[in-house]
């Protein structure tokens, strides 16, 4: 059986509309010949000799294009065929084609799947689009059932991800923003969305699936699809107060000579958190200047080095969490498309009681609610408000200084005051 984290996590793939025309011929794949002889000598010069049916492999696609690609290098002696196995010829690298796939790396050192066309990218995160997606109460419910909140801000969390548009989260430090907007990108995941590993452009390869962020549907592959796209839950992109502004374009990498693509694009089909917002290196002012168009007509514009600019649709739903006033950050009109605003506050005292339990729970203790009670009334003391945060906080000490001494965690009275006591600045 699942365990709760689990189903939490990634509680039902829901299909989207795939790739699912495996390309038969070269002319098919849909971008210049060139660039894919050029990636299959180079593939065939770094990990060669090799059959055509494992050159199929590498490049992620079919048999059929390989061999068109195998007998275009053969042609102009770039590789020839040391052997058959099975009727499948075997393939190693030429003197002439090991000088010209050098020349190649010289150029750009990407191997790996082949590209997909930036029309045939476009043309998929418009069809797997988030504003297609449909949330339901249970689906919230169930996704929320870790955090204590009441029905309304459940209902604004609800309409929010039905919108597909952006979020503003804001409120104290502590009331669990954060937790509550990497649970919404959650919900979002319980969608598929197909990401390609790259996309080129004029010859230019831009990397767009990252394993760390783009989490695979590990089920049977799925029949004539193309192997150059990867069946992903959909993606969550968290960035913080390392932002700047080039973070928002293309990412050329000198060494490699390919582009890696920027946060916004690797989110796009799923969520983009910004935490901290107004913490970041880049001012806010330019953050929002620098995305007014994308929001508002949900696309974007990338640069390449020679200073082509290139169109790719900014589809996911962004959501700003700030402990800052939204009004001293934003100005009025860039707030306006922001459609949703929810303020995230502090805890009632059931509300906290009730977190505290479960934080004490998860640790193998239990909370006495006169303990709780008194708890309460010396955080008041200390003119602190009740936030969310403190019953891990203050558990966590316990169970420190329970190590520290060699001794299993209590809960009582004197632990707890001892770890107010860690936790909490003195009260003049």
């Amino acid at each position: 059986m699942e365990s709760l984290a689990e189903l939490l996590i990634f509680p039902e793939v829901v299909p989207t509309v795939g790739p699912t025309q495996k390309p038969r011929s070269l002319e098919a794949v849909g971008i210049r010949q060139q660039v894919l002889e050029d990636l299959a000598l180079k593939t065939l010069y770094l990990s060669g000799p090799f059959s055509v049916y494992t050159l199929a492999e590498h490049i992620h696609l079919g048999f059929d294009v390989a061999t068109e690609l195998f007998t275009r290098l053969r042609e102009q002696q770039l590789c020839q065929v040391t052997g058959m196995s099975a009727n499948v010829p075997q393939m190693a690298i030429t003197t002439q084609g090991r000088a010209r796939a050098l020349e190649l790396l010289s150029h750009s050192h990407y191997v790996g799947p082949a590209p997909v066309s930036l029309a045939s990218y476009n043309d998929q995160v418009r069809k797997q689009s988030v504003r297609g997606l449909a949330t339901h109460h249970a689906d919230v419910q169930r996704a929320f059932t870790h955090l204590v909140l009441d029905d309304n801000k459940l209902w604004q969390l609800g309409t929010a991800l039905n919108s597909g548009n952006s979020i503003f989260l804001y409120g104290p430090s502590g009331v669990g923003k954060s937790a509550i907007a990497e649970t919404l990108s959650r919900v979002v995941a319980e969608n598929e969305a197909w990401i390609p590993y790259a996309v080129e452009v004029d010859g230019q390869i831009i990397t767009v699936f990252d394993p760390v962020i783009h989490k695979r549907i590990e089920s049977s592959p799925l029949a004539n699809c193309d192997d150059r796209w990867v069946r992903c839950h959909r993606p969550t992109v968290l960035v913080g107060g390392e932002l700047t502004v080039e973070m928002l374009d293309l990412q050329f990498n000198p060494v490699t000579k390919f582009y890696v693509s920027p946060a916004q694009m690797k989110a796009n089909n799923g969520v983009l958190i910004i935490d901290d917002f107004g913490r970041q290196r880049i001012r806010p002012d330019e953050l929002l200047n620098r995305w007014v168009v994308p929001m508002d007509r949900r696309i974007d514009f990338l640069t390449l080095a020679g200073g082509r600019k290139i169109e790719i649709p900014f589809d996911m739903m962004v959501v700003f969490a700030t402990n800052m006033n939204p009004s001293e950050l934003v100005d009025p009109a860039f707030l306006r498309r922001i459609q949703t605003k929810i303020k995230i506050g502090l805890v009632s005292d059931e509300q906290f009681f009730e977190i505290f339990r479960r934080v004490a729970a998860e640790h193998g203790l239990e909370a006495e609610d006169s303990i709780l009670r008194e708890l309460v009334a010396v955080i008041r003391g200390l003119n602190e408000e009740l936030k969310p945060c403190y019953p891990r906080d203050l558990v966590n000490q316990i169970c420190w200084a329970a190590q520290y001494q060699d001794r299993q965690p209590q809960l009582d009275r004197a632990a707890l005051m001892h770890a107010v006591e860690a936790y909490f600045l003195p009260h003049d």
